[in-house]
């Protein structure tokens, strides 16, 4: 009964994440494990195990978001194993790759309600349906390190991104790193220049990519445990069966 009692009078508090990013400075994060609690334990495992030290943020949209967290810094990557588990060696066969589920309406998770709003993070994903529109639900649950600030308000995401956060100090540094140079990623083309080989390449690769330094997050006495992980899709056999029964 003591310990009931006790924890329903001690005030919660939400974690903090603290972001610094060379050369830029520091961006603080409030995140929202109310609202999205797995998506919130596996940002604090990948965080406090120095997974995201020496990332970049790879794509940046100054009118929409910065995105970033992928270890192989160009938006194919995530991460594997034994990023959020210390028992696991690197690069070992149990070390295989991994992925959460989505928490947001569209994937059946109706207690999220976050707002995309200026400032809100949520995690990246796949979105397998530009290839074929029966794997619209394959993308929902291939979430992994990758993260987006919001740099503008855009609700037209909410219910089918996972948002977890927002961003409460250095909404300066998060404007400064929506403001870098970028190209449309074959080292041509500038922002201000005109694309000539592909009119409809996007402009968003940086020229000299952010550098994540570091993120922490200080979770005030709180256990969040380690997050719930599913397998990725696995698009490639999908698409080798597919063709396969096509011929």
């Amino acid at each position: 009964v003591y310990g009931y009692v006790k924890n329903a009078t001690v005030e919660f508090q939400n974690p903090i994440a603290t972001l610094e990013v060379e050369n830029f400075g520091t961006i603080k994060i409030e995140l929202y494990p109310d609202k999205a609690k797995n998506t919130v334990t596996n940002f604090i495992t990948l965080s406090n195990n120095e997974f995201y030290d020496g990332l970049t943020f790879h794509r940046i949209m100054s009118d929409f978001m910065i995105q970033g967290g992928d270890p192989e810094g160009d938006g194919t990557g995530g991460p594997s194993l034994s990023a959020i588990n210390k028992d696991i060696e690197k690069d070992s066969e149990e070390d295989t790759d991994y992925c959460i589920k989505g928490e947001f309406i569209a994937n059946g998770y109706n207690n999220n309600t976050i707002r995309f709003e200026k400032g809100v993070i949520a995690m990246a994903r796949s979105d397998y349906s530009s290839i074929d529109s029966s794997l619209t639900k394959e993308g929902y649950n291939s979430a992994g390190s990758q993260f987006f600030i919001m740099t503008e308000e855009n609700d037209n995401l909410k219910g089918y991104y996972a948002a977890f956060g927002k961003v409460t100090e250095g909404y300066d540094v998060l404007e400064a790193i929506a403001n870098v140079e970028v190209t449309s990623g074959n080292d041509e083309t500038s922002e201000s220049e005109e694309t000539t080989e592909d009119s409809t390449a996007e402009v968003s690769t940086p020229v000299n990519p952010p550098v994540i330094t570091s993120i922490r997050v200080e979770t005030f006495g709180v256990d969040y445990g380690t997050p719930e992980t599913v397998e990725p899709f696995d698009y490639y056999s999908w698409l080798m069966q597919h063709y396969s029964v096509q011929q």
